[in-house]
């Protein structure tokens, strides 16, 4: 049995989930919902619409983030780029990917076609999220930190199964759909902080799609490619990649989401900032100190991190949210990021080149990476030189929003109508979502994407 064999003969073997990958699942859907309205209007999300728009028939049947419909595919392009639009949407280390964001909104786009249920939603989200950790176990982290942007490569791979799974495909043609897939996986880090890295899960969404409509006329590729000569692992791994544990994916029985987890964002801007964020959230917490306090901010972070973070000063919002002189200004003059500080006026204002310069950034060498054992996290540092002469250290393994440190409700609920702020009706939607499973169809969601709620009274 080969690696796409193994993952495929999981998708179709799983009895029931457990109430707690539920639940978390359908935290992950609501963030990524709100995610993907709040990312509606951003430049990257308008792009792709317009250049999209002869796809768009009233009669079609899933829906579009702005309003209007389209075909499956195209609707998984727009939403998928919408929800990854500002940056926003959660993170999932085992996919070195914004697992959600490339994941819901093709799934959606299928639910759209065969009118499922929350249930159905749920489960085909759980079987996706999994066969992303099960692909990315045999490249990460070298595949990540080779260049690789994971959200549009093993993202892609993983969610194809998912949309398969939805479409009622038999392990074969699971199979297949995962091989066409891995022709798909496409994007590199090098675009990150411009339109082109929202566009990245939007196509990949799009391509999840493609994958298994085509697999679905039996179109395949060769069924052991993840792991073949000139196949995903030799020619996308980078330069340690682990490969895969067949034995392993067959014998899984916890889910990803209960052991690892998405981790929602608190933040506005690239993961790779978060640490160091809530590391001066927590220094906050123990210290009396503010903004004009502060002479120097020095941060110390991982090689891939630094690399991500390649705008010491911003020229406009999509650089801004890969610039840690940013994020960590904004923040000492705020207390806080939001959405509002990421706009093009909002970082024209805020940014100072003399108050940038205060922040500096570092990364560990490739010697104290290799020495990390397996498992364990480098700490993400942060030191603050007041004026009054104090020194203020703190760091992080994980950013707020793990399943060791978890958002409350109240987080969740806020970062939703922080998102959806101008929908009228959010904090009603919110409440349906935690229901999800309880919902026949999706027809609850059509605020979201710009449609006027059904009328149920006469139901």
């Amino acid at each position: 049995m080969n690696v796409i064999e193994a993952i495929a003969s999981w998708c179709c073997s799983q009895p029931d989930f457990s109430t707690t990958a539920r639940r978390k699942a359908r935290e992950a859907i609501t963030d990524t919902l709100a995610c993907l309205f709040a990312g509606q209007d951003d430049f990257s999300s308008r792009a792709v619409r317009a250049a999209s728009e002869s796809y768009f028939s009233p009669h079609a049947s899933s829906r579009l983030a702005g309003g209007g419909r389209a075909p499956a595919a195209i609707a998984a392009l727009i939403n998928g780029t919408a929800a990854h639009a500002i940056d926003y949407d959660d993170n999932f280390a085992p996919g070195m990917s914004h697992a959600s964001a490339v994941l819901l909104p093709a799934l959606l786009a299928i639910a759209d076609e065969i009118n499922a249920s929350g249930e159905q939603l749920v489960d085909a989200y759980l079987t996706g999220l999994q066969a992303q950790a099960f692909v990315g176990s045999g490249v990460a982290p070298s595949h990540y930190t080779a260049g690789w942007h994971g959200t549009s490569t093993v993202g892609c791979i993983g969610s194809a199964a998912g949309v398969a799974w939805l479409m009622g495909m038999d392990q074969a043609g699971i199979a297949r759909t995962l091989s066409n897939a891995v022709s798909f996986a496409s994007g590199t880090k090098g675009q990150f902080g411009t339109p082109i890295k929202p566009l990245h899960a939007g196509w990949a969404a799009r391509n999840a799609v493609d994958a298994a409509k085509f697999a679905q006329q039996q179109m395949q590729g060769r069924i052991d490619i993840l792991e073949a000569p000139q196949g995903f692992l030799e020619m996308f791994g980078g330069l340690t990649p682990p490969g895969w544990d067949i034995a392993g994916i067959l014998g899984t029985h916890q889910h990803v989401i209960e052991t690892t987890g998405v981790m929602p964002k608190r933040h506005p801007c690239c993961g790779s900032t978060h640490m160091i964020i809530d590391a001066l959230d927590d220094l906050r917490a123990q210290h009396d100190f503010s903004d004009t306090d502060v002479l120097a901010v020095d941060t110390r972070v991982g090689i891939a991190n630094l690399r991500n973070l390649a705008y010491p000063l911003p020229a406009n919002e999509m650089q801004a949210r890969f610039s840690m002189q940013y994020c960590v200004d904004t923040w000492l003059r705020n207390g806080s990021l939001g959405v509002s500080d990421f706009t093009p006026a909002r970082v024209a204002k805020l940014t100072d080149p003399a108050r940038l310069q205060r922040i500096s950034m570092r990364c560990y060498t490739p010697e104290q990476e290799a020495d990390t054992p397996p498992g364990e996290r480098l700490t993400h540092e942060v030191t603050l030189i007041l004026r009054d002469g104090r020194t203020l250290q703190a760091g992080r393994k994980l950013a707020k929003g793990s399943n060791t440190e978890p958002f409350s409700d109240a987080d969740r609920l806020r970062k939703f109508t922080d998102c959806c702020a101008a929908m009228p009706s959010a904090g009603a939607l919110f409440h349906q979502l935690n229901q999800l499973e309880e919902q026949e169809d999706l027809g609850f969601m059509a605020e979201l994407f710009g449609e006027p709620l059904r009328d149920t009274s006469q139901a």
